[in-house]
């Protein structure tokens, strides 16, 4: 009996250079659910094994950084990467190995640092920081930081729609084309983003939702954007985009395990 399978020509290739959720709520699995339901082939860069569920994470095991640049380099010299994205990258020695190999191609890239699990985990060691702004950073099509890590990566506090504003200004002169920071603890009635690129700031809105089950949200938004990224979208019509499914998958979350749920990127996909 003949295959029924048929092959898919110029399907958009989007890598993800990041950790392992053994929940499967976050990190490289969320982000390849995310490609998958966006209509991309997902291609994967591992750099951390964490231990961990909606509870707590409980062990993690960085990954050699010359295994991980190896990673990227088997990836792109084979199969291709129409756009690329950054979870947690652990360390300085990652860091700096992924940014060496992405500084040697022209990928559109997506940065978002992760500092830290949902559980209040730290996920990138403070000798890390640096590295990120001044290596990768630079690199960045879009950067993607919650209100914690935009405080973290620029020395301030940032509470309020104004510290936002001046956060991003701050992190676009580290050289990304774009900054979006994510509102989604600020308390306000919507969910607000500040997104800034070189032609001035935008808020991007979405409904906010009584949820806990809310594991995986940023990893979620960032891969919408590289997989929009990969399919050829403009900056901000990748983050418009991803702003839209990032609020259709917190609102169907995932109601498993006894603590923080995660959201679902698979809600786009009509299934029986």
């Amino acid at each position: 009996m003949g295959s029924l399978a048929r092959p898919v020509e110029g399907l958009p290739i989007a890598l993800t250079i990041a950790g392992s959720d053994s929940g499967g709520g976050a990190g490289i699995q969320a982000d390849l659910k995310v490609f998958f339901a966006l209509g991309c082939h997902g291609t994967s860069a591992l750099t951390a094994v964490t231990a961990q569920n909606t509870v707590a994470v409980t062990g993690v095991h960085e990954i050699p950084a010359a295994l991980v640049r190896d990673q990227i380099v088997a990836v792109a010299d084979d199969i291709g990467v129409d756009a690329a994205k950054t979870g947690m990258l652990a360390s300085s020695g990652i860091v700096t190995a992924v940014a060496a190999e992405l500084s040697e191609r022209q990928i559109p890239l997506v940065v978002d640092p992760v500092f830290v699990s949902k559980h209040r985990n730290r996920l990138l060691a403070e000798d890390a920081v640096d590295a990120l702004r001044q290596e990768l950073f630079p690199l960045a099509s879009v950067v993607t930081p919650n209100l914690f890590e935009a405080g973290a990566l620029t020395g301030r506090e940032v509470e309020t729609l104004d510290d936002m504003r001046r956060a991003a200004e701050q992190l676009l002169a580290l050289g990304p084309r774009a900054v979006l920071i994510k509102g989604g603890h600020l308390g306000t009635s919507e969910a607000i983003d500040i997104y800034l690129d070189p032609s001035g700031a935008v808020e991007v809105t979405g409904p906010r939702f009584d949820t806990e089950d809310t594991h995986g949200t940023g990893c979620t938004l960032s891969a919408a954007i590289a997989a929009r990224l990969a399919r050829g979208d403009e900056i901000i019509d990748a983050v418009r985009f991803a702003k839209g499914f990032i609020s259709g998958a917190i609102e169907r979350g995932i109601r498993i395990g006894s603590g923080y749920g995660p959201v679902n990127p698979g809600w786009n996909l009509e299934l029986d």
